[in-house]
């Protein structure tokens, strides 16, 4: 998409299930401007005096002019107005693991934020996702006979990788060197072959990455360690390591979480805990078929925030897909009552990420929410944000 001067702010959401689109725009200017505007099915042009804005809509979306509806025009906002659109398919998610073709393949396991290699060259024979939260009670249900996994919890063999809802089990038996030095009070162990992770004292069971002392995970067991997926990439050996700003990489994993749990067990609702039992985010999924298309700066003054490298510039343009969120924020005991309500409401799913990173979506959040045109920010005392894919 290309945009010629950018004196005029466009926000367009294409739904592709729905087929239709949701357009508004508007002048930088306090109040607006008189703006002549052309839709075609492939580009919008807005003339006004201070300027020409042309949008050249991405290979695939097409606007359909005729059935333009619904105009009106809302302070702050701009022109409203919506019409038929069609978008192609988005393609399929695939899995973090494809298990047919990742599996018996040598892996490398990247820390996501410095890029330091954690375990290099591990063949994974087996590749399977672990079963839900309530899988021992279904099991009681339906054995006529005592439980026969009571008690066995299910951690993965040498060359096995267990995914959960977010994390990955790993088996380092293979990797694992353990000293033991006369008189030491506590055990310190010192994971991969390389020595890149390090465990602190046994009390503390966090898994950090020796360069850049990013909390990639928690050891389970003497054999087994949780991996967070928003802090691990794992690729096949002969891959290069993929530079990926942090944001772009947190808020994709994200949305492929919630969409894929929504899909295979219907849950639409979410909270967004630390590991250390916190709530930081409650999270309800609106929809994830939205292509959105915007032209950026002039709808508010963002601050770019350090921790978030790839915050776009106010005039830049993007076209992405995404999903569409509302969220809450629960820190600094703020929704505390419905935070209590969500945690004790069956229907409602736990996610579990480092208290930073849970921090980090937050921030992705609120700035996401910062871009949307004003009328857009909030719904049923929730405010709305995009997680793009």
């Amino acid at each position: 998409m290309a945009a010629v001067a950018a004196e005029a702010r466009v926000f367009l959401e294409v739904r592709r299930r729905l087929q239709s689109a949701l357009l508004i725009l508007g002048d930088s200017k306090e109040g607006g401007l008189p703006m002549a505007v052309s839709v075609t099915q492939s580009s919008l042009r807005m003339q006004s005096p201070g300027g020409c804005t042309e949008l050249r809509l991405p290979a695939g979306v097409r606007l359909a002019p005729s059935t333009c509806r619904g105009l009106q025009h809302v302070p702050g906002d701009g022109l409203h107005l919506r019409l038929h659109a069609r978008a192609e398919s988005r393609p399929e998610l695939i899995s973090v693991f494809n298990q047919s073709s990742q599996d018996q393949e040598c892996c490398t396991f990247y820390c996501q934020s410095c890029g330091e290699v954690i375990i290099r060259d591990r063949m994974l024979l087996r590749v399977l996702p672990l079963p839900g939260d309530n899988w021992g009670a279904l099991v009681d249900e339906w054995c006529c006979h005592p439980d026969p996994f009571a008690n066995k919890p299910l951690h993965p063999r040498e060359n096995d990788c267990f995914t959960g809802d977010c994390f990955y089990l790993v088996n380092l038996k293979s990797d694992l060197w353990q000293p033991r030095p006369e008189g030491a009070p506590v055990e310190t162990h010192h994971l991969s072959s390389e020595n890149h992770l390090k465990l602190k004292p046994k009390a503390n069971t966090k898994v950090i990455c020796k360069r850049c002392k990013v909390m990639l995970g928690e050891t389970v067991s003497s054999e087994t360690t949780k991996f967070y997926m928003t802090e691990i990439i794992i690729l096949p050996s002969e891959r290069n390591f993929p530079i990926i700003p942090r944001s772009q990489f947190v808020q994709s994993v994200l949305a492929q979480c919630v969409v894929e749990l929504s899909s295979a067990r219907s849950t639409f609702r979410f909270t967004i805990q630390g590991h250390d039992d916190k709530v930081y985010i409650l999270l309800w999924l609106l929809n994830s078929d939205s292509l959105v298309i915007e032209s950026l700066g002039q709808y508010t003054n963002i601050k770019k925030f350090p921790v978030l490298e790839d915050v776009l510039k106010p005039d830049s343009s993007s076209a992405c897909n995404a999903v569409k969120v509302l969220y809450q924020p629960c820190i600094k005991s703020r929704n505390a009552e419905l935070s209590s309500l969500w945690e004790n409401d069956l229907s409602v799913h736990s996610l579990t990420l480092p208290s930073t990173t849970c921090l980090e979506l937050l921030l992705i959040l609120s700035k996401s929410n910062a871009t949307l045109p004003p009328s857009l920010r909030c719904m049923n005392s929730f405010q709305v944000a995009f997680l793009k894919m």
